[in-house]
Order: C-alpha cells, then structure tokens, then sequence
C-alpha cells in the first residue's frame, strides 16, 4: 500500500520505517529541510538502535523516501499518518497546534481518490471528529471536490530504545473509527506484521486487533500510560515503607508480580519515571478529566509521588555525607532509561538541580551524552568520557539510568578512584554484595544492603 507519514519524530520515523519494512511503500513529509536532507542521506535525526541500518535497507529498495512537499505526500498516501509532536503544555493539556495545522494542510492539498488519514500522535479524547473538520476546513478554503475520507484513531504503544521491536511485534494493535471499509484497510496495512510475528513464532497467538470507536482508541492510550505509570509509582511507595520497616522491595516485587492479576513488569523500585510519554500522558489525562468536572485523585497522586521519588537519592545522600556543600557528586547516566539519548523529563534533571541547590558539585557519565554537545540543562555538570574518570575525586556514585553497562563496571577501580566509595543505586540493578566487597557502601531504594562498613573505617583504613 501506499502510506504518507507527516511528521518525523520519534513516532513517525520508526512507524514510516518499519512499514516500509513490510513491503509498503512510504513517503515521510517534514517541514524541516535540514532534518529531512540529513534522513535523505540515511542518518537518523534520532537514536534507536538498529534505525540508520533499516532506514538505509529500505531506502535503497525503494520502499521509504522523505520529503518537505506535503502536497506531494497527501497525493503519494492511501493512508496518510499525522504522526507529530504533541507537547504538554504548562497546564496539562496537549499542544495540538502542530496536528491542527497538519489537518488543514491536509484538506489544502486532497484531492482525487479516497483517503484515510490517520491519528498516530497522542491527541485529546475526541480530536478524531476534531481533525475531520480541520480537513473539511482545508477543503473548502481551495473549493476543490474529493471523493472522500474517514479519519481513524491507531495509538502508539512504543518504548523508546525498543521501538522498532514493539512496532513489528505489537503487543496488540488499536484501531478506532466509524466505517467498516477504513478499519478494514487498517487491518490490510497491518496484514504483514501480523503474519510477521505468526511466521517467525507459530507457537504464539495472533496479534490481537482491538477495533473500537474513535473516543475509546484515544482514552485507551492515555489509559495505558497511566496506568503504568501510577504501577511505577505504588512499587515506589511500597519501597518507601519498605525502607521503613527492614523489607527488601525487591523481594516483594518478585512475590507481587507472581500474582497473574499483577504481574512483574513495572514493579522496578527506583527513582521514578520520566521521559516524553508518561509525564505527558498523565497530565492530559488529568487535564481531560477537570475538563468534565472528575478530579482524577488516584492521578494526581501517582504524579506527587513520582516527584518526590527523584529528590530520594538527594535525602539518602544527606543520610550518609550530612552536609551536601562542598562535596561531589558523580551521576552514572543521565537519560531517562537506556538505549536513547533523550533526556525530557527525566529525573537526572531534578536530582541535579536539587544538588547544585545545596551546593555539591556535579559530575556525569552517560554513554550517549558528550561534554561537546548537550542540552543547556546540563551547562553546570561535568561531562566525562567513562566510569573511572567520574569516580575521580567523587563523595559519593548514584546510579541514575540502569544501562546495561553499568552491571559489569570494575568496582574496585571506582572505589580507588574516590574520596569516599558510597553508591547509591537508583534504579536497585547492582548486586550489594560486589559493590561491598569492592569497598562500596551500597545504598538501595527499598532495599536492605548487607552488612556494610562504616565510611570513617574505611577512610581510616585507607589512612594508614
């Protein structure tokens, strides 16, 4: 099939790309020329692991171009995808100039057979009757006639640094709309993943394909994020008591998640969530919810938690170096989770501005993050290029984002390198016994260290 995808983000990129994966053939259209010449040459404007190859593959069979001529992309698409950004704004709700202006360029430039346009970025609840009317709008500004279109709702589900993974291997596929011909030429579109994942396991169950209004696509993604994240958020408040009363969070995850009404995934005790799609997501749910009268308790609550989780490792290094001024913090990682370089709302952000507030300086490692380019956020932290050169002179290491790396560090070497070997693991992925055995203290979330040694022994020992 023939497929446009406006708006090269992080969605639309690795939707445009792994549909043209599966054989269909996919113009990308983004209004920013230096951004689309750099994806013309193969290089993606984004990290995800595997993307440059898959873009160059299918560029150089043909399947996926990019371009800035939207007129060209309304008239290449059967299916036309509106797959750019949606930004929170300070209020909670969603930015939605971006999909309104796309919409109205739509209706500007449709003309001849008919089309389905496609809702992939995260919208209020109910944009999907809203977008139609934009591109009815756009339609009558230039008198042209068309044949027709139907607008349909297919949320995302990706997770960054796996997203070309959870694209051909969904978990399920969304589809929301009001005529049974688009929802059947979704399920066409989609044909190939789903005999994919059939071809490559027999064993598993088809993809499930849930068809629903447009309304009910919308509010299911919102609904997903949130409810992950407010999982997130309880695992962190357990830990908190766990913290409390002797427990180990992490035994308690495992005995949870056991429990098939539960189950393991997000019951990872750490620091909080962060990124681009839970903070967002949450807060327009909220928002959507004042807007019909429902304060959404529950909410509000998984956000004042999350928000209080990331200055922990702040009250724990208080704990064990009382006064912060003057002493040196070393961050290992910096972005919200491994595998990608982005860095929005992500915890690293607060615990930084929360350190520099009581005067400690701040060092960082991130294997993706140089000292020659990053964003302003980090102006006041010292960028360094591996593990021993940030234990350097460092007070105390916290682990920030658990990348895989970071599992198998020389400890020993750290712990040479210090003033004083204190580990704080944000993200509860070390092993306390190698960390004390390397003359670590090791401070978890929620989790009980071992018998550990006292920091003046240690220096004491070191002293003589």
């Amino acid at each position: 099939m023939k497929v446009c995808v406006i708006g090269t983000g992080y969605v639309g990129l690795v939707t445009g790309v792994c549909l043209a994966v599966t054989g269909h053939s996919v113009l990308c259209i983004d209004n920013n020329a230096a951004k689309v010449k750099l994806m013309q040459m193969g290089q993606s404007p984004i990290y995800e692991p595997g993307l440059d190859e898959l873009m160059q593959s299918t560029m150089q069979s043909g399947q996926l171009s990019f371009s800035t001529d939207l007129a060209a992309g309304v008239d290449h698409g059967e299916i036309i995808f509106i797959a750019v950004g949606t930004p929170a704004l300070p209020t909670g709700e969603s930015d939605t100039r971006a999909v309104e202006a796309v919409a109205r360029g739509i209706g500007t430039h449709l003309n001849g057979g008919y089309k389905v346009i496609v809702n992939k970025s995260t919208v209020p609840i109910g944009s999907g009757d809203w977008v139609k009317q934009l591109v009815l709008e756009g339609v009558a500004e230039h008198g042209q006639s068309i044949t027709g279109f139907d607008v349909v709702s297919n949320p995302e589900f990706l997770r960054e640094g796996s997203a070309i993974y959870d694209t051909l291997n969904p978990d399920r596929i969304v589809l929301g709309g009001n005529s049974e011909t688009t929802i059947q030429q979704m399920q066409d579109l989609y044909l190939p993943i789903i005999q994919r994942q059939c071809a490559e396991d027999p064993a598993l169950p088809p993809v499930p394909v849930v068809v629903t209004d447009l309304a009910s696509a919308e509010m299911i993604k919102y609904a997903a994020n949130s409810f992950l994240a407010t999982k997130i958020s309880f695992i962190n408040e357990v830990a908190n008591i766990c913290d409390r009363v002797g427990a180990d969070v992490t035994q308690v995850a495992k005995g949870i998640g056991l429990d098939s009404r539960i189950g393991p995934k997000f019951l990872q005790a750490g620091i909080g969530w962060g990124g681009s799609c839970f903070p967002k997501d949450v807060a327009a749910l909220i928002h959507t919810a004042a807007d019909y009268g429902y304060d959404a308790p529950l909410l509000k609550a998984a956000v004042t938690t999350n928000c209080n989780q990331r200055l922990l490792v702040v009250e724990k290094l208080q704990q064990v170096l009382k006064i912060l001024k003057g002493k040196t913090i070393g961050l290992l990682g910096l972005t919200f989770k491994p595998n990608t370089d982005d860095l929005r709302d992500a915890p690293a952000i607060d615990i930084i501005a929360q350190l520099h507030r009581l005067g400690a300086k701040v060092k960082a490692y991130d294997p993706l993050l140089s000292s020659g380019a990053h964003p302003a956020d980090l102006d006041q932290v010292e960028l360094v290029a591996g593990p021993v050169s940030l234990a350097m002179g460092c007070d105390a290491l916290v682990l920030v984002t658990d990348w895989p790396e970071f599992l198998s560090l020389d400890f020993g070497s750290l712990t040479a390198a210090m003033q004083t070997p204190i580990m704080i693991d944000g993200r509860n992925v070390l092993e306390p016994k190698a960390l004390i055995k390397a003359g670590f203290q090791y401070v978890g979330i929620g989790r009980p260290a071992p018998e550990t040694p006292k920091i003046d022994a240690v220096q004491t020992a070191v002293a003589v």
